[in-house]
């Protein structure tokens, strides 16, 4: 929007000839990131008290960790507030006609629908549970597949009109069709190598990689500040392969694929850092409220969808290692479970609890040990991934 009015001006007079700072990439980011910073904290404290007055608070399931009880009652959905500062400075600093950031947009804010309806529940109705977990999964595939039917044609081409012109290319070769290599299944530190995935399979990959984030996200966010850094971090990253996968000079020079338009996200991912950071100040141990899934699924949606646009979806699993690590432990645990109470008659455990974050706790560790340990983790494996730009 601001760009937009940048450029108006200049047309106007002489004399605003410095708004031309507004057409660097670079400025737009870091201002996007002081926008979104500076709204999440002087909004924070009138959303927090909103939320109290209205009752929101996190209920705490039966089956929990014991020093979580006093919890209970922590206002929930400060999501809101990240999404408000995102979609606010968003909207601000980015080009209005680029189409990458808009569809990262539209999915954050759909799965934040979800998460909402799912925290709505759970604090109005007094469900610990929340939305069904089939419920969940519906809408959420719904619009992970959406989104992976637009990216599959807007990756290949660089205009709307000519996604519309290759998707009636594929309807009328009986959905058979070669996509350009840069569609194709990237493999971090070797030079310009990819498996070619076709429509079919780069639609399921996105689909994956979409609906596995947002929950791997929503699974690690258990303790006071232990989600929301790792995103901060995981797309600060994102946003410099936004950057270097956007620009013709650098992606060629770095053996990466070209893709128009991309390098615009590096705004959202300097808006998500920004509102991250001003969550956390409110978020940090003890917190004074909690994300809730309106911000978790959000969050992790908006991870995978900005991963499938620069190409990166292997690098992104390398970073968010430990959103990684926290849905394998549930998955792991679950069939351990169901596969020794099939054969033993009894359901055993091989963690003392998951998610992981919570198995530490049990083992002796404090919250803010784990927390901050796991931030550490974060940042050691965003330098492994940032290191793929240059090891190839």
């Amino acid at each position: 929007m601001l760009l937009s009015l940048a450029q108006w001006l200049q047309t106007l007079s002489p004399e605003f000839g410095f708004f031309r700072v507004f057409q660097y990439l670079t400025f737009r980011a870091v201002m996007a990131a002081l926008t979104s910073l500076l709204i999440g904290l002087v909004a924070g404290p009138s959303v927090i008290r909103h939320l109290t007055r209205l009752k929101i608070g996190q209920p705490v399931r039966g089956y929990g960790m014991e020093s979580h009880i006093s919890k209970s009652g922590t206002p929930t959905m400060g999501g809101v507030l990240i999404l408000i500062c995102i979609a606010v400075s968003t909207l601000l600093w980015f080009d209005l006609s680029n189409r990458f950031v808009w569809i990262v947009l539209l999915v954050t804010l759909g799965f934040g629908a979800i998460g909402w309806v799912d925290d709505w529940r759970k604090v109005v109705q007094n469900d610990p549970e929340g939305m069904r977990s089939r419920e969940k999964y519906f809408w959420q595939s719904l619009i992970g597949l959406i989104a992976a039917l637009y990216l599959v044609f807007s990756i290949s081409e660089n205009t709307n009109m000519r996604v519309l012109e290759l998707f009636f290319k594929w309807v009328q070769s009986g959905f058979d069709l070669s996509l350009p290599p840069k569609a194709g299944l990237m493999l971090p530190f070797f030079k310009e190598v990819s498996y070619p995935l076709g429509v079919l399979g780069f639609v399921v990959l996105t689909y994956l990689v979409i609906v596995g984030s947002s929950n791997a996200v929503n699974l690690t966010d258990g303790l006071d500040g232990l989600a929301i850094m790792p995103v901060v971090m995981v797309g600060s990253a994102l946003g410099v392969f936004a950057y270097v996968t956007g620009s013709s000079v650098y992606s060629r020079y770095l053996f990466f694929p070209h893709i128009p338009g991309a390098g615009e996200l590096l705004i959202f991912c300097s808006a998500m850092a920004g509102a991250g950071l001003a969550f956390l100040w409110f978020n940090t141990h003890p917190a004074q409220v909690f994300m809730g899934d309106v911000g978790a699924l959000a969050l992790g949606a908006a991870l995978g969808t900005i991963a499938v646009i620069v190409r990166q979806e292997i690098v992104l699993a390398i970073m968010g290692g430990i959103f990684v690590a926290e849905a394998l432990s549930v998955i792991l645990q679950v069939i351990y479970f169901k596969y020794t109470r099939r054969k033993f008659g009894e359901g055993r455990r091989f963690l003392k609890m998951a998610p992981l974050h919570h198995h530490f706790e049990k083992s002796g560790w404090k919250e803010t040990q784990v927390v901050v340990r796991f931030w550490i983790i974060t940042m050691l494996l965003c330098l492994v991934g940032l290191s793929t730009l240059k090891l190839r």
